[in-house]
């Protein structure tokens, strides 16, 4: 069989144990037909092969974002940035949002995203007073880098219901003026309700166009495979994104999780655990778990309730647990599962776990689960953790070694847009442990850049149960690549931030080229 495209005079970093570099890769169709040696040039050329120098270039498996929320992408593009690069106290905020207000009708929304009240001058979050100075006229609703949390200006409080007297809903907080009692604006744990009960949605043409906008974003960052981690999406998500892959408007590949209360949609219309195909396919179910106030929500019993469910309908479990708290409650409920049914071979997700001291992680040991981790918040949260997390607990942040020590599988995301989701840049901070101030977090929880470069590639494919057919360069699995402008395993780690993508393949097509 002679092959359609042949990458060759490469640097190959297989991921594969039995065959770890080569120099050529040979494709027919979606697949990979051949690895190996120049020499084998001959053997797979055909006639109307196409032939690609990569000149010495590295092309690795096309990395795979275990853990990203691609309709909330789709959102920051089109909203204004309100990133530390763009603004730097809140006066700067009021002034982008007076901008973009004078650009549009009053009674539109305005929508931001990325503020982050630690590196702006006030050392505060703006409030419902700070935002009616510069848009009275618009609903505004800004959005917290992590978004666990928001700021609307009087106007959205007022269409969205929310006044003196609005109850706290269940794991979510309404800040309050401490002289009135009126809402200050400021919402913790409700972003997700403001998307998607009080904002508009967004129209065809908006979502089209910011389809398009991160299918090319995601495509000049070498992810080929997305996994979606939204706890609200549901069998309407899931139409919207099967959508956009048969037209190939998105052409990364996808496995969307299903959010808890959605379940039955998928089980009425017998969809189950892995139903789809190569383009998209259905996951695990996202439960979130907060610890606000001291209280955990859901509570445990409730949680190890929905654990049971999702697991007995033979669903992957996907919690969110950040704090020790919720990632005891976390394995807590996994626990309880393991005491009414195995959990051996299930591969059930902490999703985060972001601070695990010794004595959980002795726990989660002997649950068979695996870790899906964010190295990027490393980098870009890093200068913020050492200044607020108190040193006791700075010791249980991020173990990535320990968790590879102990023998879990973890797996590397970005959850973007909550960081930005260069693969790169998560390698680098697995491997320096370093913050975008320089400074050094946990340096003994290091990895080798070749572990790092598994999170992103082989251990993310068996996250979501697809290591037989991605994760790796080797004949019979689909041909997604990446090339590279630097080998991350040779490069120094310091400069691991600064290689680019080249060129990404996917399905066996050159899909874009820098």
């Amino acid at each position: 069989m002679s092959a359609d495209i042949i990458l060759t005079n490469a640097n190959v970093i297989t991921m594969n144990p039995a065959n770890p570099t080569a120099t050529l890769v040979a494709i027919k169709g979606n697949k990979i037909l051949l690895v190996g040696g120049s020499d084998r040039l001959g053997e797979a050329r055909g006639a109307k092969t196409k032939i690609i120098d990569c000149r010495g270039k590295t092309v690795v498996p096309g990395f795979n974002d275990a853990h990203c929320h691609i309709f909330a992408f789709i959102r920051k593009l089109g909203s204004i940035d309100l990133s530390p690069l763009a603004v730097s106290s809140i006066a700067d905020i009021k002034a982008a949002v007076l901008k973009r207000a004078r650009s549009i009708p009053a009674g539109n929304w305005v929508t931001g995203t990325d503020y982050n009240e630690f590196y702006l001058a006030e050392k505060r979050h703006p409030n419902r007073r700070d935002l009616d100075e510069a848009a009275p006229e618009h609903p505004l609703v800004l959005a917290h880098r992590s978004l666990h949390a928001c700021v609307l200006n009087s106007l959205a409080l007022s269409m969205a219901g929310i006044t003196r007297e609005t109850p706290e809903p269940p794991g979510a907080v309404i800040d309050r003026e401490l002289d009135s009692g009126e809402p200050s604006g400021l919402l913790f744990e409700m972003v997700s309700y403001i998307r998607q009960q009080v904002l508009p949605p967004l129209s065809d043409e908006e979502l089209a166009e910011g389809m398009a906008l991160a299918n090319r974003h995601y495509l000049s960052m070498g992810i080929t495979s997305l996994q979606e981690a939204s706890a609200n999406n549901d069998y309407s998500r899931w139409q919207t994104l099967q959508r956009f892959k048969d037209s190939s408007e998105l052409k990364s590949r996808v496995s969307m999780m299903s959010g808890f209360d959605a379940l039955p949609q998928f089980q009425e219309r017998g969809l189950a655990f892995g139903s789809g195909d190569e383009q998209l396919r259905l996951g695990g179910v996202k439960i979130i778990l907060t610890e606000t106030r001291g209280r955990l929500q859901p509570p445990q019993e409730e949680l190890n309730q929905q654990a049971l469910e999702s697991h007995r309908a033979g669903f992957q479990l996907a919690i969110h647990c950040v704090e020790p708290g919720t990632v005891a409650a976390a394995i807590t409920a996994l626990e309880y599962i393991a005491g009414k049914s195995s959990v051996a071979g299930r591969r059930h997700r902490l999703e985060h776990c972001s601070e695990c001291p010794p004595q959980l992680l002795e726990r989660l040991k002997k649950l068979e689960a695996m870790v899906v981790t964010q190295p990027p918040f490393l980098y870009y949260s890093g200068e913020r953790y050492l200044a607020t997390i108190p040193t006791e607990r700075q010791r249980w942040l991020y173990r990535i070694k320990s968790f590879l020590d102990s023998g879990l599988t973890v797996a590397g995301s970005s959850d973007a847009p909550v960081a930005p989701d260069n693969p790169l840049m998560g390698i680098y901070a697995a491997v320096t442990r370093r913050a975008e101030s320089g400074q050094e977090l946990l340096p003994q929880e290091a990895i080798s850049p070749q572990q790092a470069l598994a999170m992103y590639t082989t251990n993310a494919a068996y996250a979501s149960f697809e290591e037989d057919i991605k994760g790796a360069i080797a004949p019979g699995k689909l041909a997604d690549m990446a090339v590279l402008s630097d080998d991350p395993l040779k490069s120094p780690p310091e400069l691991i931030k600064d290689i680019r993508v080249e060129m990404t393949i996917i399905d066996g097509r050159v899909a874009w080229q820098d």
